[in-house]
């Protein structure tokens, strides 16, 4: 980053001198890493920031409690801390994604605006003391342990209070719709190809068993995110930390966040790897086919409205061409599968950098954390976007469901015990190639009689296991 000679400042760390912005929070350590790390416009997401912080605000907290901070340092620094994690400042977090592998810049940034902001509170106090970024704020810490516990922290609380809510509604939604069309019997298709009939209500409860499942695998994967990093420091010896210090910490987490967290049975396991991480990414990769599907399905159920299937009408949200008047379309799906579409990528960056745990430590962490973020805010917002805004107001089309019913020669599969298969495919063959009712062919092609025939091919006998 250019900076104008009239507008900087000059900080000093152990390396020297730095020039910084004269307006910004942070110090030369960030700056550094703003020069060396210029290689997308990415930076982490808000919810990561404010995971790290709190970690910095329970970490102040219990340092306070061990006597080993002072309590005005220690106020200083939980007041600057309550203020990011309300949301102001994000604006002083640049580091781009694409940084040194353990995070270090990300928690030296945090160490650092926290420094500043408590600072001024300081002098505004007319205190003498002043907070040093890692002195104080990162007391007791290493970013090989701080960094690992912020990607647990914030994907367990997204998890909990955005996706599963999230996936929640979104099976509420589907259940509530298929029970409202149980009384919609409609082609069922195999290889996009006709097939024996279903209700809607059994298809769309095909769906909801999917965003079941998929609720059920992420949750029991969340345990582990549980298991915090916290107090393994450097190298998971826990050197410069005790065991006083995580049990404060701990303590103070789960009264900030409101998360039950313990720590972890392993330091070294939870430094030099991100196998939980892993194992979420595929859960939420798999999630993703779901949506994917279901997605397609009422793209393909909504196609149309002449010569496509054209069984339901999704909501009309926006024109769908900038050339052809009137045309609509189901632009919810399309959002939905691109958004799948980057999970299943995501999930393919994150195998990748979780093998990367060389020795005693990961060294790709910052491109985890942002990909599993924003796959699980993906997964949250397209589950609700899909229960909202396609599923719970698209309209069927009864009529033209059940015309194309009626003249489906699949139908004929109702008398293979009774006539023999080779037979029912040449009714079929006939009733397709003249587009006739498979009822009036096979009137005219066997003995039953136009009782049985009713009886033997009504669609509605033909829906149950």
């Amino acid at each position: 980053m250019a900076i104008s000679e009239t507008f900087y400042r000059i900080e000093q760390d152990s390396m020297g001198e730095v020039k910084v912005p004269q307006d910004a929070l942070y110090q030369a350590q960030t700056q550094r890493a703003v020069d060396n790390f210029t290689i997308s416009s990415l930076t982490l997401p808000s919810s990561f920031i404010q995971a790290l912080v709190t970690i910095k605000l329970a970490a102040a907290q219990a340092n306070e409690q061990l006597g080993q901070l002072e309590p005005i340092l220690s106020k200083a620094i939980q007041e600057a801390c309550l203020s990011i994690i309300a949301g102001e400042h994000l604006q002083h977090f640049p580091i781009d994604v694409f940084q040194t592998g353990s995070g270090t810049s990300s928690n030296m940034n945090a160490n650092e605006v926290i420094a500043t902001l408590a600072n001024q509170k300081l002098e505004q106090a007319g205190e003498a003391q002043k907070v040093h970024p890692n002195d104080h704020v990162n007391m007791g810490q290493s970013s090989n342990d701080v960094i690992p516990t912020a990607i647990q922290l914030s994907a367990l609380i997204a998890i909990e209070d955005k996706l599963l809510p999230a996936m929640n509604h979104l099976s509420q939604v589907l259940d509530k719709k298929a029970q409202s069309l149980s009384h919609v019997v409609k082609t069922g298709r195999t290889h996009l190809m006709d097939a024996m009939p279903i209700t809607m209500e059994q298809e769309l409860h095909g769906w909801q068993a999917q965003v079941e499942y998929a609720n059920t695998r992420i949750q029991q994967l969340l345990p582990e995110f549980r298991h915090l990093a916290q107090g393994g420091t450097a190298v998971g010896t826990g050197i410069n930390t005790s065991q006083e210090f995580v049990h404060a910490f701990l303590k103070s987490i789960q009264q900030i966040t409101g998360k039950k967290v313990i720590a972890s049975d392993n330091y070294f396991y939870s430094l030099s790897s991100q196998d939980s991480s892993v194992a979420m990414s595929g859960a939420l990769k798999a999630y993703a086919a779901s949506l994917m599907k279901i997605a397609n399905d009422l793209r393909w159920m909504n196609s149309g409205p002449l010569t496509g299937i054209a069984e339901i009408e999704l909501a009309a949200l926006q024109p769908g061409s900038s050339i052809m008047p009137g045309k609509v379309n189901p632009v919810i799906p399309e959002a939905v599968a691109m958004a799948s579409a980057q999970v299943i990528g995501n999930d393919s960056a994150i195998t990748i950098a979780g093998q990367s745990g060389n020795f005693q430590l990961n060294v790709m962490l910052p491109v985890i954390a942002h990909n599993l973020l924003q796959s699980i805010e993906l997964m949250a917002n397209s589950s609700l976007a899909l229960a909202d805004k396609a599923i719970a107001d698209f309209q069927v089309k009864e009529t033209h469901i059940q015309q194309t019913l009626s003249q489906n020669p699949i139908l004929v599969t109702a008398l293979n015990s009774i006539i023999g298969y080779n037979k029912a495919a040449e009714i079929a063959k006939q009733a397709y190639q003249e587009q006739r009712p498979i009822i009036e062919v096979a009137k005219e092609k066997t003995s039953l009689s136009q009782v049985e025939l009713e009886t033997l091919l009504d669609p509605k006998h033909l829906i149950h296991n």
